[in-house]
């Protein structure tokens, strides 16, 4: 990867990955290194995440009851652990999809430059 396309990729603030994750289970169940892929590419490679960040944080979602795993086999006919969105999960998706749109417009209302006087 060059320099410059280190410097474009962006750090995930905490609990987005959560966030990211029931999104992506929201369009069905999917193995961990499809979770990954399906945020990278619908993130133009903006975001990457790791295997590091997204097991534990799959973990931590299954603690909450907020998706459920089951094993199965790839499209690579190998063995993969299948993540699906419980109902919980479905619903906290709602409330933080609302939490991050309302922060989002916040965010852009204040990086928005003010229009100079006069003008």
């Amino acid at each position: 990867m060059s320099t410059k396309e280190a410097n474009d990729q962006l750090e995930l603030l905490q609990g987005t990955l959560d966030l990211l994750i029931l999104q992506t289970l929201a369009f069905g169940h999917a193995h961990g290194h499809a979770i990954a892929r399906s945020i990278e590419r619908r993130s133009e490679d903006v975001l990457q995440v790791g295997h590091g960040s997204l097991y534990p944080a799959l973990q931590r979602l299954m603690k909450f009851g907020l998706i459920v795993a089951e094993d199965g086999i790839s499209e690579n006919n190998r063995k993969a652990r299948f993540y699906r969105l419980t109902a919980k999960g479905r619903q906290r998706l709602s409330q933080e999809t609302s939490k991050w749109q309302r922060f989002s417009r916040a965010m852009t209302r204040l990086l928005t430059p003010l229009p100079e006087k006069g003008q």
